[in-house]
């Protein structure tokens, strides 16, 4: 499905509550699809959010009854990019390539098929609707899930069910997504948002180095083998909590009974 008419609203929209930064694909009668000017709307806001030392966490969500329906293909069909130009390092809906060192978490509020699934690997944590669905249906059309989710998924479950989703290219539900570990949490129909927010906040209350430099040391690692390079990255991180000012807030904190003040530095 594609828009029939011009929106005069931007492809995504990007707001802030607290220190928490919230993504929201904002083509609802397409079901959210991917076409250029989603992906630069969408990487420009993540990109925003990757700038400003407020921001602690990032949630990403769909407008409407979706969360992201793939690729428009009625702009591949015309033979129009669906992609940000100006910025082909991003990825696909500019967000999949675009690594970012502040959390980011999926609120997957609805239909989630092809690209949309991509998004939610690409996330950190991911929060689905007990109504959506997750998969990778690129081979019923001639495709190829390019957007990371034939690299993904095999890292994120176990590699026979990877392969299963990818060469059947059938759904998969919210309740086996999560049994599977694909997800976090499954939301009653109609909150996954505010459960991701609810993670969010958790996640927000703690220090930014400290988790920053966590999300780090996991991705840099993670295909590394348990020898120096790996503690190598963990050194590197470990020097740089310990000198930040936060390292001293946290025990001062706990030792005087009250609630961290969080500096981010």
């Amino acid at each position: 499905m594609t828009d029939t008419a011009p929106s005069t609203e931007p492809a995504a929209l990007f707001e802030k509550r607290g220190h928490i930064g919230i993504i929201t694909l904002n083509r609802p009668r397409a079901m959210n699809a991917v076409n250029s000017a989603l992906s630069v709307a969408a990487g420009d806001a993540l990109a925003r959010a990757q700038e400003d030392p407020d921001v602690r966490v990032v949630v990403i969500t769909g407008a409407g009854r979706g969360f992201c329906a793939g690729a428009d293909l009625k702009e591949l069909a015309r033979g129009n990019r669906i992609d940000d130009r100006d910025h082909p390092e991003r990825g696909f809906a500019g967000l999949v390539r675009q690594f970012v060192g502040t959390p980011t978490i999926a609120a997957v509020n609805g239909y989630a098929m092809g690209g949309g699934t991509e998004i939610v690997l690409a996330c950190d944590l991911a929060v689905i609707d007990e109504t959506a669905s997750l998969g990778l249906p690129e081979v019923k059309r001639g495709l190829f899930a390019a957007a990371g989710g034939v690299l993904r998924l095999q890292r994120q479950i176990p590699q026979k069910i990877a392969l299963e989703t990818i060469l059947t290219g059938e759904p998969m539900s919210a309740a086996r997504a999560y049994e599977l570990g694909l997800v976090n949490r499954v939301a009653p129909e109609g909150t996954a948002l505010e459960v991701a927010l609810q993670v969010a906040e958790v996640i927000a209350a703690n220090a930014p180095v400290s988790v920053q430099q966590s999300k780090r040391v996991v991705h840099e690692t993670w295909s590394t083998d348990w020898g120096p390079e790996a503690w190598a990255v963990n050194t590197d991180a470990m020097k740089v909590v310990f000198a930040s000012r936060d390292s001293r807030e946290g025990p001062r904190a706990f030792a005087e009974k009250r609630d961290p003040v969080w500096e981010g530095r």
